[in-house]
C-alpha cells in the first residue's frame, strides 16, 4: 500500500479560514474535499433543508409531478415498480407515503431476486394494466428497461421511469418522463443521488405543492430519515445534496416515530437516543439487516415492515429481518472461502480483471462476495453463480477501472447488464463466461498500469501523539458524516513504540498500546480490526516501533473510555533498531 498525504491549496486554505471564521485544520480539511468558498464551507458544516435544491430543476420533473397529482386527484391505481436492495425498497416507501398523504392509492412490486431477476418485466407491466392500474413509477430501476417501457405503451400505461443508473448511451426509454440527473440536457445540480434520493425529491415537490410551509416544519424532516438510510447504504458521494440528506436524516434518526424503524433500530443495537448515530452504524447494522430480505428472501419484508402500525407486528418483522442477515453472513462465508481457496490457482496469479464462476451460489451475496474479492485482491472483480445454464453475476472495481464501460465493451455477450463505473450486475449464458473472462482481462490489460493495482492511503498531515487532543476528536466529529466523496480524516504517526504485546481478540482484532515521547509521553490504545493474522505473521511484539496510519476513534465506556486509534495500515518504523536498543538498557 502506498502512503499519500493530501494537499489543499494554503492561499484558499487562509481565505476560507478567514472569512467563514474557522480553524486552521477545518478550513485545510474542506479545501482537500474541495471546499473552495466560505459559503459552501458553512453549508457543508451546518446543512439545512433550505439549502434542497428545487425539485424542478430536475430534467422530467414537471410532466412527472403533473400527472401523478392527476392520477391522485382521479383515484386512479398507481403501482410504483422498485428494486430489491435498500435504495429501491427505502424509496418505495417514500413515494408511496407522499402519495397516501396526498390522499392517492398505491401499490407496489419488488421483483424476486431469484425467480424474477433485476429490472422491470413486461408480464408485471400487463399484469398491472389487467388489474386497472393506470400509472406505473419505477424507483430505482428503468433507466435500461426498453421492452418494459414498449408493453407501457402497448397495453396503455402512463409510465414515469425514475432511476439513478447510467443510461445506455444515446438511448432513453419511452416514457412519459424520465427522471434522472444522469440523463442527457439535465442540469440537475446533484448527479449522485441515489434512487430514493429522487424518489425523495419527488415527494418534495408534491408535498410542498400542497403547503410549502407544512413540508418544511413537518413531513419532510421525517421523509429525509428514510433518504438518508439509502443515501449511506448506496454508497453515493456524501457531498452537496447528498451530503444534506444524510446529515439532517442521522439526525432525525435519533428520534424514530415510524415503529418499523424504531424496531429495526433495536434489533440493530442503535436504541439509544443518546447516542450519535454515524454513517457507518447505517452501513454495518441497518442496511445489512435490510438488504436481507431482498439478497435472501423476499424484500417485500422490509416495506411491511416500515407499513406496520402495531408495535408487536414490527418487532416480528425487525426480527425476521435480523434473521435474515444471519443467514446471509452464514451464506456469505462459505463463498468466500470457496473464492479464497480459487484466488490461489496459477490462472488468477496475474489477472488484470478477474472472473470468478461457481454452480449455485446464492445471488443474493455475490455482490458482497465480489466486494471481498476486490478488498483482497485490488483488482476488478466478477462473481458468477451458474443456474441451469445461466450464469448471474455481480462485481465490482477499483478507482482506475471503469466497470460498466468495461462489459459495455462486450455488450454481446449479455442477456442483460446495467450499474455504474465500480458496480456492476448481469447475466449471460455460461458458455460465454470464458470467453468474458478473456475479454475483460484483456481490456483491463490495456488500461490498467501497475500502479493502479497498488490501493493508496491518502492522510491528511503526519502528527506527534501530542497532538491528538479532544480538541482534535470534535474537530473531525465536525466533517461527519464520512463516506465516499468525504472520507474520514486519516493521520499519520511515525516511530511509535509499541508498549505491550499486542492483544488478539476473537481471533481476528488486535489491540495494541502504542507510545511517543516527544516532550511528553503520550500513550493510546490502538485497535487495529480483521488484523490479527497480519500482526501476527509481521511478528510485532513489545517494544517494536512502527508506524501507523490511523483515524480517531472515541470510546465511551465509563470505565475505561477515551480516544482510541482506528488502524487503516501499519509499517515497522525506521527507529525500530534504536527503541529496541533503549528498551534492552532499562
Amino acid at each position: 500500500m502506498r502512503w499519500t498525504i493530501r494537499s489543499a491549496d494554503q492561499d484558499l486554505t487562509k481565505q476560507i479560514e478567514r472569512e467563514a471564521r474557522l480553524s486552521p485544520l477545518v478550513a485545510c480539511l474542506l479545501v482537500s474535499r474541495g471546499v473552495t468558498t466560505a459559503d459552501a464551507a458553512v453549508r457543508f458544516l451546518d446543512p439545512k433543508l433550505d439549502h434542497l435544491h428545487s425539485p424542478y430543476l430536475m430534467k422530467g420533473m414537471r410532466e412527472a409531478i403533473s400527472r401523478i397529482q392527476q392520477a391522485i386527484g382521479a383515484r386512479e391505481r398507481i403501482l410504483i415498480y422498485g428494486d430489491y436492495d435498500v435504495d429501491g425498497t427505502t424509496a418505495i416507501v417514500i413515494l408511496k407515503r407522499a402519495i397516501e398523504i396526498l390522499g392517492g392509492t398505491a401499490g407496489f412490486h419488488v421483483p424476486h431476486r431469484v425467480r424474477d431477476g433485476y429490472g422491470m418485466k413486461d408480464d408485471v407491466i400487463e399484469r398491472a394494466a389487467a388489474e386497472g392500474v393506470r400509472l406505473v413509477i419505477s424507483v430505482d430501476t428503468g433507466i435500461r428497461a426498453f421492452a418494459a417501457a414498449e408493453a407501457a405503451r402497448r397495453v396503455g400505461l402512463d409510465l414515469i421511469v425514475t432511476d439513478h443508473h447510467l443510461p445506455e448511451t444515446g438511448q432513453l426509454p419511452h416514457a412519459l418522463a424520465v427522471l434522472n440527473p444522469n440523463q442527457p440536457d439535465c442540469d440537475y445540480p446533484c448527479k449522485s443521488l441515489c434512487g430514493a434520493g429522487i424518489a425523495f425529491k419527488i415527494a418534495q415537490a408534491l408535498l410542498e405543492a400542497r403547503d410549502e410551509a407544512d413540508a418544511r416544519r413537518r413531513l419532510l424532516p421525517s421523509f429525509v430519515k428514510m433518504a438518508a438510510i439509502a443515501t449511506i447504504a448506496d454508497a453515493v458521494p456524501l457531498v452537496g445534496e447528498n451530503r444534506v440528506i444524510a446529515k439532517l436524516g442521522l439526525a432525525g434518526l435519533r428520534d424514530p416515530r415510524n415503529p418499523g424503524l424504531r424496531a429495526l433500530m433495536t434489533v440493530a443495537q442503535l436504541a439509544d437516543k443518546q447516542r450519535q448515530l454515524s454513517a457507518s452504524d447505517v452501513a454495518f447494522r441497518i442496511a445489512p439487516r435490510m438488504n436481507a430480505a431482498g439478497r435472501m428472501d423476499v424484500a417485500q419484508t422490509v416495506i411491511e415492515l416500515f407499513e406496520a402500525k402495531e408495535e408487536e407486528q414490527a418487532r416480528d418483522l425487525a426480527a425476521r429481518l435480523n434473521q435474515l442477515n444471519s443467514d446471509r453472513q452464514q451464506s456469505e462465508q462459505q463463498i468466500v472461502q470457496s473464492l479464497e481457496q480459487r484466488l490461489t490457482e496459477p490462472q488468477f496469479a496475474d489477472a488484470r480483471c478477474i472472473v470468478l464462476d461457481g454452480e449455485g451460489w446464492h445471488r443474493g451475496v455475490i455482490g458482497i462476495a465480489a466486494t471481498r474479492v476486490v478488498e483482497r485482491t485490488y483488482r476488478p472483480a466478477l462473481v458468477i453463480s451458474r443456474e441451469n445454464g445461466e450464469g448471474h453475476g455481480s462485481g465490482r472495481s477499483i478507482p482506475a477501472f471503469h466497470l460498466l464501460a468495461a462489459l459495455e465493451s462486450c455488450h454481446e455477450l449479455f442477456t442483460r447488464f446495467g450499474g455504474h463505473s465500480h458496480a456492476v450486475g448481469f447475466s449471460l449464458p455460461c458458455e460465454r463466461i470464458d470467453d468474458l473472462r478473456k475479454h475483460l482481462d484483456d481490456y483491463a490489460r490495456a488500461r490498467l498500469t501497475a500502479e493502479d493495482m497498488i490501493p493508496v492511503l491518502e492522510a491528511e498531515s503526519e502528527i506527534e501523539l501530542n497532538g491528538i487532543t479532544p480538541e482534535l476528536i470534535r474537530t473531525v466529529q465536525h466533517m461527519e458524516p464520512f463516506g465516499v466523496g468525504n472520507r474520514e480524516p486519516m493521520f499519520i504517526s511515525r516511530n511509535l513504540r509499541v508498549l505491550l504485546p499486542p492483544k488478539v481478540l476473537k481471533e481476528k482484532h488486535a489491540k495494541l498500546r502504542l507510545e511517543q515521547t516527544n516532550g511528553k509521553t503520550m500513550r493510546f490504545d490502538a485497535m487495529a480490526w480483521r488484523m490479527a493474522e497480519r500482526v501476527v505473521s509481521e511478528g510485532i511484539l513489545a517494544n517494536d516501533c512502527v508506524d501507523v496510519a490511523f483515524t480517531l476513534d472515541e470510546n465511551t465506556h465509563p470505565e475505561f473510555g477515551g480516544i482510541e486509534l482506528r488502524i487503516c495500515d501499519f509499517r515497522r518504523g525506521e527507529g525500530h533498531m534504536k527503541i529496541a536498543q533503549q528498551a534492552a538498557a532499562h
